[in-house]
């Protein structure tokens, strides 16, 4: 270092570091979810919820967030959803409007492929049939902040799917007894949504799980959240009567050679890093000047971040994240991978080459005028993406996580005959005869019309 300031990226080259050392790196917090006491806290939230719907609703609502309300007023009125719009400034609305449109037109490309057959052997067609699934549940996290770009980005797809049955779960704002922020209900609104509840975070879940009273029952879940709401998402499916897709807290990594500009790499790293405590942030580079440069430049720009963002950066990127040296870009795209980021900004000369190396990771931003922030925004690419490493068996959420799939086959007699000898060793070496008469039967008519 040339300059006396306490570095905060601290990491260390990737090949010195033991196996330890890159597992505290690359699990970032995961085992936060599965805490023995934070997971009893939560099935005591849970078990609360599946027995005594929404008085336990209205009872987390007290206990955590000090909202006193009564049963009736879980769901979002219109009267609110009216006052919201009337609220909103014009420029957050036209911001929303033109966030919806990129997602939707994202989302409409992707249905455009979702019905497909062919002719798999002559006299034999195969395909697939999508269709949406009947009911998703989703989860807009208000703790540390206003979040109406989740909202759209979880419910556009599910919208553009064809789900029928929609429902939103909001804690309230912190501080408002009660209030659900008007930006997201703005949202809701603008997307045609009015089942919109407030209840606290792992409640919510539980009630979209198991259905209560005033909130219903759906088939699906999904939203960012904290461990709490994580753990949440978890547990419910324990009891088989739902799915989810777990996003945990927000993450980023930044793959950078030395043609990168420093000032908006330390940009760039804060614009994940401000989210929160738990949050990653990130750089993997093979240059030794580049990062002792960003040294300097992140000190000085967290230091212009106001509080809590300012504690929320120095965490995300002193605690939860840094900075790895890798010994060339080969090994940086190695530990790019063994990461598996949320979001991730790939800033080299020759970027293709490098993108081609890279398989895990929820998103690829390629170069620094593609920043996290207009992924977030208005995109219209998936920015509700796997975290803590799900990448490497995941996706984001698109139009295609509130569809599934049904296969379709259609065989004339000449194709069964063609695939009979097939069918037949599988099942005399299996010991199925039933299988095996299914399609003997048909062979042996067959063959009695042709004689």
């Amino acid at each position: 270092m040339t300059n006396a300031v306490k570095p905060i990226l601290e990491r260390g080259a990737w090949h010195e570091l033991d196996h330890d050392q890159r597992a505290d790196l690359t699990t970032r917090g995961i085992e936060k979810i599965f805490d023995p006491e934070l997971r009893a806290s939560v099935l005591d939230i849970i078990e609360d919820v599946r027995q005594n719907g929404d008085a336990a609703l209205v009872r987390a609502l007290a206990t955590f967030d000090k909202v006193e309300i009564a049963p009736e007023n879980i769901k979002v009125s219109a009267e609110e959803f009216a006052a919201a719009r009337a609220s909103l400034d014009p420029k957050l609305l036209a911001a929303i409007r033109d966030s919806i449109a990129h997602v939707r037109r994202f989302n409409e490309q992707l249905m455009l492929h979702g019905n497909w057959r062919f002719e798999t052997a002559p006299g034999v067609m195969v395909g697939e049939k999508a269709t949406p699934i009947e009911s998703a549940g989703l989860f807009v996290p208000s703790g540390k902040g206003s979040y109406p770009s989740v909202l759209i980005q979880l419910a556009t797809p599910a919208v553009v799917a064809g789900v029928k049955n929609i429902v939103v779960v909001v804690p309230p704002v912190p501080g408002t007894n009660g209030t659900v922020d008007p930006a997201v209900l703005v949202v809701a609104d603008e997307l045609g949504l009015t089942d919109v509840f407030r209840v606290n975070g792992p409640a919510g879940i539980a009630a979209m799980a198991f259905g209560t009273e005033s909130v219903p029952k759906v088939r699906k879940i999904a939203g960012p959240g904290s461990p709490p709401v994580a753990c949440a998402q978890i547990e419910v499916q324990r009891y088989g009567t739902v799915g989810v897709m777990l996003l945990g807290p927000s993450e980023s990594l930044i793959l950078a050679d030395d043609s990168a500009s420093v000032t908006l790499l330390a940009a760039d790293l804060l614009n994940e890093a401000e989210h929160g405590p738990d949050s990653s942030s990130v750089l993997v580079t093979d240059s030794q000047d580049l990062l002792d440069a960003l040294q300097v430049e992140v000190a000085r720009q967290v230091e212009l971040l106001p509080e809590p963002r300012r504690t929320y950066a120095l965490s995300s990127l002193g605690v939860n994240g840094g900075a790895v040296l890798a010994r060339d870009l080969a090994e940086a795209a190695e530990v790019a991978n063994a990461y598996a980021p949320e979001h991730m900004q790939l800033v080299v000369r020759n970027e293709e080459a490098i993108l081609d190396l890279i398989v895990d990771a929820g998103e690829v931003l390629l170069g620094q005028d593609t920043t996290v922030s207009m992924a977030n925004f208005v995109l219209g690419c998936p920015a509700s993406l796997p975290t803590s490493g799900y990448a490497k068996v995941s996706s984001g959420i698109t139009a295609d996580a509130f569809r599934k799939r049904t296969a379709i086959a259609k065989a004339d007699r000449a194709g069964l005959i063609a695939m009979s000898e097939t069918v037949l060793a599988f099942t005399a070496h299996e010991g199925f005869p039933a299988h095996g008469n299914a399609v003997q039967i048909r062979l042996d008519e067959s063959a009695a019309i042709q004689s």
